[in-house]
């Protein structure tokens, strides 16, 4: 009985030792390769269940397989980004996943509901920005967030304050009551951000929000929705083309070649697995690639449907 007072002080310095020794095994798969390479550099998930859960999520128009089994998952408040070339299939994975094209196969979990089985429940608890600019130019700031209210059905007692706080938080309250066809493609496209974070959903969608945007316009947009992020705990998932603006905003990337994924992870980890002076460019173009997406009656196929979807929703 003696000794165990002497044995317990070894402890501390024992338990010293495991980092060092963990930090020497080889966390590898056969034949060199990696044993995480989906998810490079990604913590421990907290206990909390991720609020996007993507299961070999797939979809086909005819014979042409857009998405191809893709699985991924979002945290609470997390900025996740996916990347590729043009006809990945970023767009059509944005388009599942907020109702507006039908799944071919597999399925998602968002914002705690099921995709398939409801997509009502779905909708109410996402926002969507869509690529192509939606506000109406003969409307002022103020009247486009009035009939989005409406839209989404917020009571009348609340809306006077939401439109008010969607205004600020997107630094326009100074031009609320001016024509939007007045405005500059950046402060339309911070007033669509607001629209749809009106309802205060749990997760943003956000297709290539500063496409066609002069360099200023897009910095403003970024630095809304950098604050966003900083202020809120709103999930967000992006899809871009400027990769420096997919580094600064993202927590995590996930990498899209031919609607396959092929890489998820933070962008230091992926830059780390390209190279030591690579950049997120780099990533791109030694995961992503560049090869040609589906042809233009593939993709106007998907403008069709998803139009449809929507005025299906109303």
């Amino acid at each position: 009985m003696s000794e165990i007072p002497a044995r317990l002080s070894e402890i501390p310095a024992r338990l010293s030792e495991i980092p060092a020794r963990l930090s020497e095994i080889n966390v590898a798969g056969p034949r060199g390769a990696e044993l995480f390479p989906m998810d490079a550099g990604r913590t421990p998930e907290a206990v909390e269940p991720p609020i996007i859960e993507v299961r070999a999520l797939t979809r086909r128009f005819g014979g042409f397989v857009a998405v191809d089994r893709v699985s991924f998952s979002v945290g609470r408040g997390e900025v996740f980004g996916l990347i590729g070339a043009n006809g990945a299939g970023k767009s059509t994975i944005v388009r599942m996943l907020t109702t507006l094209l039908p799944v071919s196969a597999g399925g998602a979990t968002v914002a705690g509901y099921d995709l398939v089985r409801q997509p009502g429940e779905v909708r109410k608890h996402i926002g969507y920005v869509p690529q192509l600019m939606s506000a109406d130019g003969d409307l002022t700031a103020r009247e486009n967030l009035l009939l989005s209210a409406r839209l989404y059905g917020i009571p009348l007692r609340e809306v006077r304050a939401r439109i008010g706080d969607a205004l600020a938080s997107m630094e326009l309250a100074p031009f609320a009551d001016r024509l939007v066809k007045g405005f500059s493609g950046g402060m339309i496209r911070r007033l669509e951000i607001a629209q749809g974070l009106l309802h205060r959903p749990a997760i943003l969608f956000l297709d290539e929000p500063t496409v066609g945007l002069d360099p200023a316009a897009r910095h403003a947009v970024l630095d809304r929705l950098a604050a966003l992020g900083r202020e809120t705990r709103t999930t967000i998932l992006v899809t871009s083309h400027y990769m420096e603006e997919i580094d600064a905003l993202c927590e995590r990337i996930g990498v899209l070649r031919q609607g396959a994924l092929v890489a998820v992870g933070t962008p230091g980890a992926l830059k780390a697995r390209v190279g030591p002076a690579a950049t997120l460019d780099d990533v791109f173009t030694a995961l992503a690639g560049e090869e040609a997406g589906p042809g233009e009656e593939e993709a106007f196929r998907d403008a069709r449907l998803a139009r449809r979807a929507a005025r299906s929703h109303g």
